[in-house]
């Protein structure tokens, strides 16, 4: 626990707890992780990149772990997550940062590079997929078939209270469940996990990123009828996307097609890997980011 420090910011009107490494004159290098994670998920990156000569901060999300919970299904837009990761980068002096995020961290690294190129030194993305391409994707039979869960937490109130139940003994389960090497999680990493996920209003603030994304998405499509003109998603900036190809819930079929949004795209495929790519294949995670990011030096 030496090679990081724990720290708060005051970021777009929340409270956000981070973990810090590195020096912090060096490139800064933001963290994102997805559900039901909390910064920990970035145990084995935090020491190798500050390493290999990045700042590095890896965040709570809002309403995760040990950063402010706002109330509300409306608290958790694509408009606020994004505006967490600008005034983090705010926060810490920075014109532009390079930003890393999986699955929802993902999500949400995506969209500020679509929405702050300027801000976006380098992008990468495990295991998240490009917003244009999964909105195709989720058409299809198989995709909606992977993503039901997406569609149970819509539901009010009974998705936390199943995931809370037994003292959340379904976040362990599911992480060990689907993890493609047996070591990816030890116990002391489940308990960690699963006493994040147990913090007053932590499922709940998790699962809204679930709601508030489908109340966008209709407004989008709503929008679109009416003749509203939509976001490009586009994305300027260098791009490394990482995926984990033994991910039960996001097919590979994600990673085809994107060179019509993302120019400059690079795509690892790593066959032994789930969805929890960089726990179960760290060091080769941590080989791939720092190749990726040093090339902006």
């Amino acid at each position: 626990m030496a090679a990081w420090t724990h720290r708060e910011a005051s970021v777009d009107g929340i409270r956000l707890h981070y973990v810090e490494a590195g020096d912090a004159d060096d490139p800064l290098v933001v963290l994102l992780h997805g559900f039901p994670e909390f910064w920990y998920s970035w145990r084995d990156q935090l020491p190798a990149l500050a390493d290999a000569g990045f700042h590095v901060v890896a965040p709570d999300m809002r309403g995760y772990n040990a950063s402010e919970k706002p109330h509300g299904v409306s608290a958790y837009g694509m408009d606020e997550l994004v505006g967490d990761v600008v005034g983090l980068l705010d926060h810490f002096g920075s014109d532009a940062a390079h930003v890393v995020g999986h699955d929802w961290g993902g999500v949400v690294a995506w969209s500020v590079a679509i929405r702050y190129p300027e801000r976006v030194d380098r992008l990468g993305a495990l295991n998240a997929p490009h917003p244009g391409r999964f909105r195709e994707v989720v058409r299809t039979p198989e995709q909606l078939r992977r993503s039901w869960y997406m569609f149970a937490f819509q539901v009010p109130w009974l998705p936390e209270a199943l995931l809370g139940s037994r003292d959340c003994a379904a976040i362990p389960e599911m992480l060990r469940g689907s993890a493609a090497t047996p070591d990816a999680f030890d116990e002391r990493d489940l308990r960690r996990y699963r006493e994040a996920a147990c913090r007053p209003g932590a499922l709940g603030a998790a699962i809204n990123y679930y709601r508030a994304a489908f109340r966008d998405e209709v407004r989008r499509e709503v929008g679109a009828l009416l003749g509203d003109r939509r976001e490009s998603p586009t994305v300027a900036v260098p791009t490394l996307l990482v995926w984990g190809e033994r991910d039960p819930a996001l097919g590979t079929e994600l990673t085809d097609g994107l060179e019509r949004w993302v120019p400059d795209l690079r795509v690892e495929r790593l066959p032994d890997a789930s969805h929890w790519v960089q726990n179960d294949q760290p060091e080769r995670v941590n080989e791939l980011l720092t190749r990726f990011l040093r090339t902006a030096e």
